[in-house]
C-alpha cells in the first residue's frame, strides 16, 4: 500500500440487476484508485450472494482490487473472495480466521471504539473499522465516531483503519486528513449525481488533498 490514504468501494445493499451493476462498477474501478469492493448484501440468500460475488469478483480482481465479502467467512471462503469484513455480532475474528486461513484479510468493525480495534488489532486483524462519521442511509449505525480517534489510531497503532459512515466526496478530505487508511464508501458513489465514475475521480481528489494536509 503506497498511497497515505486509499478508496474501498462498498456495494448497494440490493443489486437488482447484477449485469448492469457490473457495468457501473468497471467504469467506478476505472476512474481513480480503488484498493477493495466489499460485497455487502442485505437480506440476501446464499444463492443471491454467491451469484454477486461470481459477477463482480472478476471485475474487481482484473484491476488490482480486493473482494471482502460482508459477515460470512464460510461463503467467503467457499467463492475464493479476498477476505471478509466481520461485525461485532457477527462470526468472532478468530472464527473467521479458522475459516478463512491466514492469507485472507479479515477485517472488523469496532464502531467508535479503540478498546475493540486495539482487540482486533492485537487477535491478528488485517484493518479496523470506524464509524460512523456522518449520518448514513446505507445501514443502520449504532455509534458516531469523531475523526480524532483515526488520528490517535494512526499515531499509535501499526494496523490500517478504515473511515465508514456517510461519507461523500464532500466530506472525505477532513477523514483522510486525520489519518484514515482507507475511506468506505457506498451510496457516496453509487448515489453521485454525476455518477458512480465522477464519485471516485471527486473521492480521489478529496482523498489526496487530505493527505496533503496531514503531511503538512
Amino acid at each position: 500500500m503506497t498511497a497515505e490514504c486509499r478508496l474501498y468501494l462498498i456495494t448497494p445493499p440490493t443489486l437488482d440487476d447484477l449485469a448492469a451493476f457490473g457495468k457501473a462498477l468497471a467504469q467506478a474501478l476505472d476512474a481513480g484508485d480503488v484498493a477493495a469492493l466489499q460485497i455487502r448484501l442485505k437480506d440476501a440468500d446464499d444463492m443471491t450472494i454467491a451469484a454477486a460475488v461470481d459477477v463482480l469478483t472478476p471485475i474487481a480482481q482484473a484491476r488490482g482490487v480486493a473482494v471482502i465479502l460482508n459477515d460470512r467467512p464460510d461463503l467467503a471462503a467457499r467463492l475464493g473472495c479476498d477476505g471478509v469484513h466481520v461485525g461485532q455480532s457477527d462470526t468472532p475474528y478468530a472464527e473467521a480466521r479458522k475459516i478463512m486461513g491466514r492469507e485472507a484479510m479479515i477485517g472488523v468493525t469496532c464502531h467508535d471504539s479503540r478498546h475493540l480495534a486495539m482487540e482486533a488489532a492485537e487477535a491478528g486483524a488485517d484493518y479496523v473499522a470506524f464509524g460512523a462519521f456522518f449520518p448514513t442511509t446505507t445501514k443502520d449505525a449504532p455509534t458516531r465516531a469523531e475523526p480524532e480517534i483515526l488520528t490517535i489510531w494512526q499515531e499509535t497503532m501499526e494496523v490500517p483503519c478504515v473511515a465508514i459512515g456517510g461519507i461523500t466526496a464532500d466530506n472525505a478530505e477532513g477523514l483522510a486528513k486525520a489519518g484514515a487508511d482507507f475511506l468506505a464508501v457506498s451510496a457516496g458513489v453509487w448515489a453521485h449525481p454525476q455518477g458512480p465514475a465522477a464519485a471516485v475521480a471527486a473521492l480521489n481528489a478529496a482523498i489526496a488533498r487530505g493527505v496533503a494536509a496531514r503531511q503538512a
